[in-house]
């Protein structure tokens, strides 16, 4: 088998990531190299991978997280190539522009427009250079391919489809409503040469009975003359790498009945905040992410997460009353854990030139570090040794945090010398992003937080967070095997769009 195949939208959190995922794991099943990609990605979840593919250089790079799960579901290890530009919102307005795995610049909407020759001549050598590597190439778009006001520059659906021939397969959410709506809209709004390579839907997370559907599908079919090409229903319980906030209300589904609750701050630029995933997936721990002062007070653990904006975000966490539950916490010797951006906050002071460019701001002096903003991201994968446990992380940040004296090391080598972070009682921090996806460690501090509490909780040493995420994985590979009909979606990646697919109006002329 040999092609390519780009899954796009209706709306953001259509499952877009969830289906090429899916798509990825059945294709590798099958026995095919395949390779994920997504041309431009806007995500504060990042990873660093080793550098490869087209325009490498030395170093670690900075893609998305949702690539790097997508490459996993595949089979092979994440590469640069797979996500070219990846736009990281540090404002309404502005964002700073990662060019294979690098950074490039920030830029404001409107400056963006002015860098897409460039990024567009870097996005297609990628995606050439994994095409000549893999059998299959599965693409994912961004947001919805109708997005007609950004169609001119646009790099990631038609506008990487279209010079390349590529078929498209668009993802609508029927939970939202209106999907029927939003599969006729998306293709009439196109121009014709778009529509010709728009070859069928795919349902997603679709509850009930799906004969109850059936008339709309076969209507919607008539209407468009294009087939739908499964129904996937609601796969509950799956959290893997998501791009933006928007699945973090899934994680009030915990039941109200665990024994160590959770509590992650909700700031408005979090980053990585997949990093409590692995605290999601332990039975009898409840995560909850907020931006209340009360149940940052009473919950056993309370995490604050990275952050693209960590000055103005530590502003906004002071307007909400939270420095002083914090400080509470900390007074009372109640645990805090700060990652990368949290870290940072915790501290005494930060002196920004770079980022907000706001100078020298207090912290929230829980911890004895200062941090000092540089303009060179570090980028790195390091190891070492946390509550007697080995662990594995990887460090994405502008921000370099230095002792002033106290406090204890988080992470050490192997001889036991300080390697990184700092504790001081209950109050921790590291720069580290995916420490607790180390089931050793991650146990150990669970324990240790419990102790501190006062609860009865010990962590299951059944789980492991990589066997739950190659399960959700499966899951997907599942349900696309399922509930997708997989003939119809090998000849689209072997063949492309078929010809002689009905024109709508008002983007084409019907007919």
């Amino acid at each position: 088998m040999k092609g390519s195949l780009l899954i796009a939208g209706t709306t953001s959190d259509a499952g877009k990531s969830l289906i090429t995922a899916g798509v990825c794991r059945w294709l590798a099943r099958q026995g095919v190299a395949v390779a994920p990609f997504k041309a431009q990605n806007m995500s504060n979840n990042s990873m660093v991978v080793a550098v490869g593919g087209a325009g490498g250089v030395g170093g670690g790079a900075e893609i998305g997280r949702a690539q790097v799960m997508q490459a996993q579901a595949a089979g092979v290890e994440p590469e640069v190539a797979m996500n070219p530009v990846l736009l990281k919102p540090g404002s309404d307005r502005t964002s700073q522009v990662v060019l294979m795995g690098k950074v490039f610049g920030e830029a404001s909407a409107t400056s963006y427009q002015d860098l897409k020759p460039r990024l567009r001549a870097a996005v297609l050598e990628a995606y050439q250079d994994l095409k000549s590597r893999f059998d299959v190439v599965v693409c994912e778009g961004a947001g919805s391919p109708t997005e007609i006001n950004l169609r001119d520059g646009d790099l990631v659906n038609m506008g990487l489809a279209r010079p390349l021939g590529m078929p498209v397969v668009v993802v609508g959410d029927i939970d939202r409503g209106g999907v029927f709506a939003a599969f006729h809209g998306t293709v009439a709004l196109l121009d014709a040469e778009d529509q010709r390579l728009i070859a069928g839907f795919i349902v997603n997370k679709f509850r009930g009975d799906p004969s109850l559907l059936t008339p709309g599908l076969r209507q919607i079919e008539g209407f468009t003359g294009r087939p739908v090409l499964g129904v996937v229903p609601w796969l509950a319980g799956i959290r893997l790498d998501a791009e933006d906030a928007l699945p973090i209300e899934a994680y009030r589904e915990a039941s109200s009945g665990s024994a160590l609750r959770v509590a992650v701050v909700r700031f408005p630029r979090v980053s990585n905040f997949t990093d409590v995933d692995a605290l999601a997936i332990e039975p009898g721990v409840e995560v909850e992410f907020t931006a209340s002062a009360g149940v940052v007070e009473s919950a056993d653990l309370v995490v604050l997460p990275g952050t693209k904006s960590t000055v103005a975000d530590l502003a906004w966490l002071r307007e909400r009353g939270l420095d002083s539950a914090l400080a509470k916490r900390a007074a009372a010797g109640l645990p805090i854990l700060g990652i990368c951006g949290g870290y940072q906050m915790l501290g005494r002071e930060i002196e920004d030139e770079v980022e907000s460019r706001r100078g020298t701001v207090a912290g929230l002096g829980l911890l004895p570090v200062r941090t000092v903003f540089d303009p060179v991201k570090t980028l790195t994968r390091p190891r070492g040794f946390g509550l007697g446990e080995a662990v594995e992380g990887y460090e994405i940040h502008n921000g370099q945090v230095v002792g002033v004296g106290g406090g204890e090391p988080v992470f050490t080598d192997a001889s036991g010398a300080a390697l990184e972070g700092c504790r001081d009682g209950a109050v921790w921090g590291t720069i580290w992003h995916g420490a607790l996806e180390g089931d050793g460690f991650r146990r150990a501090y669970l324990a240790y937080v419990a102790g501190v509490c006062g609860v009865r909780f010990v962590p299951d040493t059944s789980v492991s967070f990589a066997a739950e995420r190659e399960k959700q994985l499966d899951r997907l590979g599942d349900a696309v095997e399922e509930f997708v009909d997989t003939e119809r979606l090998v000849r689209l990646i072997e063949g492309g769009a078929p010809g002689g697919l009905p024109l709508l109006a008002p983007g084409a002329v019907a007919g």
